[in-house]
């Protein structure tokens, strides 16, 4: 049986690669798709997953139309507040919902081996994140990165506010030893660049993800959608999709 689906940013490039490749696929069936602004209650009762992919401040609107259906949710805008978070959050106690700042498999294993690589290398090895993507992109950094700054935070039993820097100008003085150096790179059509540098003396340990197709996120998206048929009301991650946990 396909997953009936409704995308939300249905004009962005995500929401045209999501439907592009739900049309070409038997096992998905699309529903329609709308943009901010745009009515989705017509379309939500009709549906078994909202996809969205629109803006971090429709998000919550979004998750409102969902809960009120019954209908399972997958979110895949970023640049949330953490006040913005919590809110959309707390819908998962009434329909079952993923939030996940990347939906690329790829990504995800990066996730995955960030955080085991973070557990060994945890003392004297500095803990830096670079990501790239296109011109067009608005927030800064990228959702991805702020996960792989969460999980390396989260290895030194800190907090993120604690020990981000966000790039270095001027006389900052010496590095830190928990410090976590941020760096968002923006230019030409780079669908997404990420980088975990765990750096000592001696030797250096990178992770890299390169994405040259938004595809990647798309199809991960998807899949995301038909996982959540079934399932118990709550919030759920990549992790859970991929079996990781």
């Amino acid at each position: 049986m396909s997953t009936k689906i409704v995308m939300v940013g249905s004009k962005g490039r995500m929401g045209q690669a999501i439907i592009r490749l739900a049309q070409e696929d038997a096992n998905y069936e699309l529903i329609g798709g709308v943009d901010v602004g745009e009515d989705l209650s017509s379309l939500a009762a009709k549906t078994d997953a909202i996809i969205d992919f629109s803006h971090h401040s429709n998000t919550l609107a979004v998750a409102e139309q969902a809960a009120a259906n019954g209908k399972a949710l997958v979110i895949g805008t970023t640049g949330h507040s953490d006040e913005l978070k919590s809110q959309v959050l707390a819908y998962g106690k009434k329909i079952p919902l993923i939030f996940a700042s990347n939906y690329s498999v790829g990504v995800n294993t990066l996730f995955y081996l960030t955080a085991k690589a973070a557990e060994v290398l945890n003392q004297g090895f500095d803990m830096e994140v670079v990501e790239m993507h296109h011109r067009h992109k608005k927030d800064a950094p990228s959702g991805t990165a702020r996960t792989l700054v969460e999980i390396l935070a989260e290895a030194k039993g800190k907090s993120v506010a604690e020990l981000a820097r966000h790039g270095r100008v001027g006389e900052p003085g010496p590095r830190t030893a928990d410090e976590i150096g941020v760096h968002a790179l923006r230019g030409g059509d780079v669908v997404g660049d990420h980088t975990v540098i765990f750096a000592a003396n001696g030797e250096r340990v990178e992770l890299t993800h390169k994405a040259s197709s938004r595809d990647t996120f798309a199809a991960g998206s998807l899949r995301a959608a038909a996982w959540l048929q079934g399932k118990l009301v709550g919030v759920y991650s990549m992790f859970d999709v991929l079996g990781f946990k």
